[in-house]
Protein backbone atom coordinates (compact mmCIF):
# COMPACT_ATOMS: atom_id res chain seq x y z
CA UNK A 1 0.00 0.00 0.00
CA UNK A 2 1.41 3.63 -0.84
CA UNK A 3 -0.10 6.50 1.37
CA UNK A 4 1.20 10.07 2.87
CA UNK A 5 1.84 11.30 5.93
CA UNK A 6 1.44 14.45 6.64
CA UNK A 7 3.46 16.04 9.40
CA UNK A 8 2.96 19.86 9.95
CA UNK A 9 4.87 22.08 6.96
CA UNK A 10 6.31 18.41 5.94
CA UNK A 11 4.99 15.47 3.98
CA UNK A 12 6.28 11.44 3.69
CA UNK A 13 5.33 9.18 0.53
CA UNK A 14 4.79 6.38 2.48
CA UNK A 15 4.84 2.26 1.49
CA UNK A 16 3.36 0.30 3.76
CA UNK A 17 -0.11 0.02 5.62
CA UNK A 18 -2.51 2.65 7.01
CA UNK A 19 -0.73 3.41 10.92
CA UNK A 20 -2.55 4.20 13.19
CA UNK A 21 -2.56 7.14 15.62
CA UNK A 22 0.36 6.13 18.15
CA UNK A 23 2.18 4.46 15.10
CA UNK A 24 1.62 7.66 12.69
CA UNK A 25 3.00 9.87 15.04
CA UNK A 26 5.81 7.77 15.57
CA UNK A 27 6.93 7.50 12.37
CA UNK A 28 6.65 11.32 11.68
CA UNK A 29 8.52 11.76 14.84
CA UNK A 30 11.22 9.22 13.67
CA UNK A 31 11.63 10.73 10.59
CA UNK A 32 11.47 14.20 11.17
CA UNK A 33 14.40 13.99 13.04
CA UNK A 34 18.22 13.40 11.59
CA UNK A 35 19.44 10.18 13.76
CA UNK A 36 22.78 9.34 12.41
CA UNK A 37 23.55 5.68 12.41
CA UNK A 38 20.25 4.62 14.60
CA UNK A 39 18.36 2.04 13.07
CA UNK A 40 14.77 1.80 12.44
CA UNK A 41 12.50 0.68 15.60
CA UNK A 42 11.42 -3.22 15.04
CA UNK A 43 7.42 -1.63 15.30
CA UNK A 44 8.28 0.63 12.28
CA UNK A 45 9.95 -1.32 9.77
CA UNK A 46 6.13 -1.88 8.13
CA UNK A 47 6.93 1.46 6.65
CA UNK A 48 9.40 3.10 4.42
CA UNK A 49 9.78 6.46 2.90
CA UNK A 50 9.47 6.49 -1.28
CA UNK A 51 10.68 9.10 -3.34
CA UNK A 52 8.88 8.33 -6.95
CA UNK A 53 5.36 7.55 -6.81
CA UNK A 54 2.32 8.60 -8.64
CA UNK A 55 -0.45 10.45 -6.72
CA UNK A 56 -2.87 8.26 -8.41
CA UNK A 57 -1.02 5.17 -6.32
CA UNK A 58 -2.52 6.56 -3.38
CA UNK A 59 -4.50 4.68 -1.02
CA UNK A 60 -4.32 6.31 2.18
CA UNK A 61 -3.87 10.03 4.14
CA UNK A 62 -3.11 10.85 7.64
CA UNK A 63 -2.55 14.46 9.10
CA UNK A 64 -0.22 14.42 12.50
CA UNK A 65 0.70 18.07 14.03
CA UNK A 66 3.39 19.34 13.45
CA UNK A 67 5.85 19.54 16.32
CA UNK A 68 7.13 23.12 16.65
CA UNK A 69 6.12 26.70 16.01
CA UNK A 70 4.87 27.07 12.97
CA UNK A 71 4.67 23.65 12.18
CA UNK A 72 1.10 23.44 12.16
CA UNK A 73 0.48 24.94 8.44
CA UNK A 74 -0.07 22.57 5.46
CA UNK A 75 1.55 23.29 2.04
CA UNK A 76 -0.65 24.53 -0.26
CA UNK A 77 0.46 21.53 -2.89
CA UNK A 78 -0.15 18.82 -0.24
CA UNK A 79 -3.83 20.95 0.50
CA UNK A 80 -4.59 20.57 -3.00
CA UNK A 81 -3.18 16.85 -3.15
CA UNK A 82 -5.05 15.94 0.22
CA UNK A 83 -8.37 17.80 -1.68
CA UNK A 84 -7.98 15.06 -4.63
CA UNK A 85 -7.57 12.06 -2.58
CA UNK A 86 -10.73 13.25 -1.15
CA UNK A 87 -12.37 13.41 -3.70
CA UNK A 88 -11.29 10.07 -4.81
CA UNK A 89 -13.24 8.66 -1.87
CA UNK A 90 -9.90 8.27 -0.14
CA UNK A 91 -10.67 8.91 4.02
CA UNK A 92 -7.98 11.66 5.23
CA UNK A 93 -7.50 10.66 9.12
CA UNK A 94 -6.48 13.72 10.98
CA UNK A 95 -5.22 13.25 14.31
CA UNK A 96 -5.30 17.39 15.18
CA UNK A 97 -9.11 17.03 15.11
CA UNK A 98 -9.65 13.89 16.33
CA UNK A 99 -10.75 12.87 13.07
CA UNK A 100 -9.81 9.39 12.91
Amino acid sequence: MLGILVHGDNHFIVRGPLPDRATALALARHWSIIQIGRETPISLRKWTISTREFRENLEWAVIVPGDGPGDGEISPAVSQLLGELSARGIVIYDSRTNDW
